[in-house]
């Protein structure tokens, strides 16, 4: 029995990660337990074995201290925290990539594992690792941290996602592949009859020690089937290639890739994961204006009347009915008087222009005020509470400015910069200039303005706010937001923020470091298959570990000229774009009315609603079908695991400059269905012509079958199709501007 105890012996010298540290004399105790209850299989082999001298396998190094490398070599993880303060951020059962180098020194092969645990240390997923490529030796894997939810802050069960939410961890474990080492040696010698019964002698130890190891977690009948082939391997009775083919049984295989023997495991730190809650990355938002919501006009003085809290209870509606989980409302605070702007942003405002709603501040109140014209606080209570009953989050826009008559001009003169003739300086960029705003400075009194901020942002939490769009972040100091949102979240763990900045990557990024967990971003500008097929790995790769981007087809502050020269079809292309382009996406309303005339010489509409009161008959929507597809857009994503991540879109390659595609994969053991779940979107980005191209997919990179047809679903149409590696799409602008394939 000299290889079983030696096999034994060697097993007890490289235990699993959570017995490293085991003494000899417990391995010993352990080693004449397991003798007692040798059953009858074990017994044969041990027989079979008795005679043959093992080697050494590499042992466990501890490393100690940071930095130390283990017995396998385990560097670059990605994503990297930015020296370990900012770590990577994804959302409760979000799929993400990690990648990391795993090698050895000479040619042994080396196999990586990763594993994921909870806030409390608890192992919640194991998954083997892929050599993408071994010249680089760069493994990866895709990962979850708990499994994706629904669940809004105020909905029962919503505490059980809020104990998962936090700092996870992701360790890649190394470990030499000694089985694969062998197998390839073994192969060879076999083949060319060069030193073949050691080479069998040392693959029938390997897979005796195998059998006994605790690490690889196998069961009594997986046991059972490596003992079998260990037996088999050491009969000399039996040709050199039938005892070789043991080693290579389909069943043998198979544990090598679920339950494999790993020597010389070599964990790495534990990467951490900030995990935060749902719709922090999938969400789809609806904007629209309180005060253009149930306007109508006066049939006898032919005036606008406004709409209000009560009368928006019908956008609330509206967004559900598209699919929409997010309702995002303009500032509805006090408007002042003093230099207010009138129509189309002209200089000097008619006695019945409201002026922009960014113009905060009167007489009446401040931030922390309700328009009076809109109603009260207790009315925007009530659209709270309505729209939680509809299963919908309120959004509610802070801009941090204010108009010359809001109350902080007089309680806080420090708090803004004056001229040298005493004056307070209006916001410019020149040559623009806001006449109706006076911006904050933040040197004078910056803990002071913080303290009033978080002061604010609380009561409107308090009234059923859940999100905050923060306009123009950038223009404020990063420490600044990093203090009001850590003093916020505290408090109020479930609060998200959107920022507006359209800015350089730099502040971007400290942006999302300090708490903003999603952005508008330049998608507006990206039309061209060359710009797109850019800028979507930009958006759903490493820097979506950070800066979640939010797709915005239009705004009120941008109508491109895209959507201006494209009709109806260039607005469900830019939809399609949007939804399927990134996780989180938004919609300004009037987009399903195609209000896409521009300002001439501004990206921006004509008659803006920032500076006036719009009244609009949404009985008209049906006609152009743009609401149709939104709604469709909104029931693909809730069904399709595969567009919850912003780790995984693969721009595909196609023959004609107008047909942009792309893919979104997430494999079976992410999905919650035990089913790969696959997306295939071709997009006409042409809204006046029809192009034909051929769709190429490198099948096995998806994870796809690749000795048989695809059957797919457009989830668009219904209509069903068979692809293959190459594909021809016909898509005209009239019919069909897109296709979203699911793979059946």
């Amino acid at each position: 029995m000299a290889v079983q105890q030696s096999a034994e012996r060697n097993t007890s010298s490289n235990p699993d990660s959570k017995a490293s540290k085991s003494k000899a004399t417990s391995a010993a105790k352990k080693t004449t337990t397991r003798r007692k209850r040798v059953d009858p299989e074990t017994r044969r082999m041990n027989q079979a074995l008795n005679g043959l001298v093992g080697e050494a396998p590499a042992p466990v190094i501890d490393a100690s201290e940071p930095g130390q490398f283990g017995r396998i070599n385990v560097m670059d993880i990605t994503p990297a925290e930015e020296r370990g303060i900012y770590p990577a951020r994804v959302e409760i059962g979000e799929p993400f990539k990690v990648t990391a180098q795993v090698f050895i020194e000479g040619r042994t092969k080396v196999g990586a594992t990763a594993v994921v645990r909870n806030p409390r240390g608890k192992e919640t997923l194991r998954l083997p690792m892929t050599c993408t490529n071994p010249g680089l030796d760069r493994w990866e894997v895709t990962l979850k941290c708990g499994e994706h939810s629904d669940l809004k802050p105020w909905d029962e069960g919503y505490a059980a996602v809020k104990r998962q939410l936090g700092i996870w961890t992701v360790t890649v474990e190394g470990w030499e592949d000694t089985y694969t080492s062998w197998l390839h040696d073994a192969t060879i010698k076999v083949k060319v009859k060069d030193d073949v019964e050691n080479a069998l002698d040392s693959g029938a130890e390997l897979l005796a020690r195998w059998a006994l190891t605790k690490d690889a977690g196998l069961s009594a009948k997986d046991r059972k089937v490596i003992e079998q082939a260990a037996e088999t391997m050491a009969n000399k009775e039996l040709a050199p290639e039938d005892r070789l083919a043991a080693a290579t049984d389909p069943a043998v295989k198979a544990l090598h890739e679920t339950h494999p023997l790993r020597d010389g495991l070599s964990p790495s730190q534990p990467q951490r994961f900030k995990v935060e809650r749902p719709k922090s990355s999938f969400a789809a938002w609806y904007q629209f204006f309180p005060r253009s919501e149930g306007a109508t006009v006066d049939p006898e003085t032919g005036k606008i009347v406004q709409g209000n809290l009560k009368t928006s209870i019908a956008g609330l509606e509206r967004a559900k009915a598209e699919g929409f989980d997010i309702v995002y409302l303009p500032p509805i605070f006090p408007i002042g008087v003093t230099n207010r702007k009138g129509r189309n942003n002209s200089l000097i405002a008619g006695p019945n222009d409201p002026g922009s709603p960014f113009g905060i501040g009167s007489e009446l109140g401040g931030h922390d005020t309700v328009d009076p014209l809109l109603g009260t606080m207790d009315d925007f209570k009530a659209l709270c509470q309505r729209a939680h009953e509809l299963g919908l989050e309120i959004a509610l826009d802070f801009a941090l400015q204010c108009s010359p008559d809001h109350p902080w001009v007089k309680q806080h003169p420090n708090w803004f910069r004056h001229k040298p003739d005493g004056s307070i300086a209006f916001a410019e960029n020149p040559p623009k200039k806001y006449q109706d705003i006076y911006p904050i400075d933040f040197n004078a009194d910056m803990p002071g303005i913080e303290k009033e901020v978080e002061r604010i942002l609380n009561l409107w939490i308090e009234a059923g706010v859940t999100i905050f769009r923060i306009d123009n972040p950038h223009t404020k100091p990063v420490r600044f937001w990093q203090d009001v949102i850590a003093s916020v979240t505290k408090k109020h763990p479930e609060i998200l923020f959107l920022a507006e900045a359209f800015t350089r990557p730099g502040m971007m990024r400290a942006l999302s470091y300090v708490g903003f967990t999603q952005s508008h971003c330049y998608f507006p500008w990206r039309n061209t298959k060359e710009e797109l097929a850019e800028y979507l790995p930009i958006t759903n790769g490493d820097d979506g570990y950070y800066q979640h981007n939010t797709f915005w087809p239009t705004t009120p502050d941008i109508l491109t000229a895209y959507v201006r020269d494209n009709g109806i079809a260039g607005h469900c292309v830019r939809a399609v774009l949007a939804a399927m382009g990134s996780p989180s996406w938004g919609i300004y309303n009037g987009f399903e009315l195609i209000e896409n005339k521009q300002r001439p010489g501004f990206e921006e509409q004509i008659d803006n609603e920032k500076y006036e009161v719009k009244v609009r008959d949404w009985s008209k929507a049906e006609k152009y079908g743009v609401a149709k597809m939104l709604t469709t857009l909104n029931k693909i994503r809730r069904e399709h695991p595969a567009a919850l991540s912003y780790h995984n879109l693969t721009v595909l390659p196609t023959s004609d400059p107008n047909i942009l595609a792309f893919a979104r994969h997430t494999p079976a053991e992410l999905t919650g269905t035990g089913q790969a779940d696959t997306l295939i979107v071709v997009v006409n980005l042409d809204g006046h012509n029809a192009h034909q191209s051929t769709v190429h997919i490198e099948l096995g990179e998806l994870g796809l079958p690749t000795d048989r047809p695809l059957n797919v679903r457009d989830e668009l149409t219904g209509r069903e199709f068979q692809w293959g590696w190459d594909n021809y799409v016909s898509l005209a602008p009239w019919a069909d501007v897109a296709h979203i394939l699911s793979v059946q």
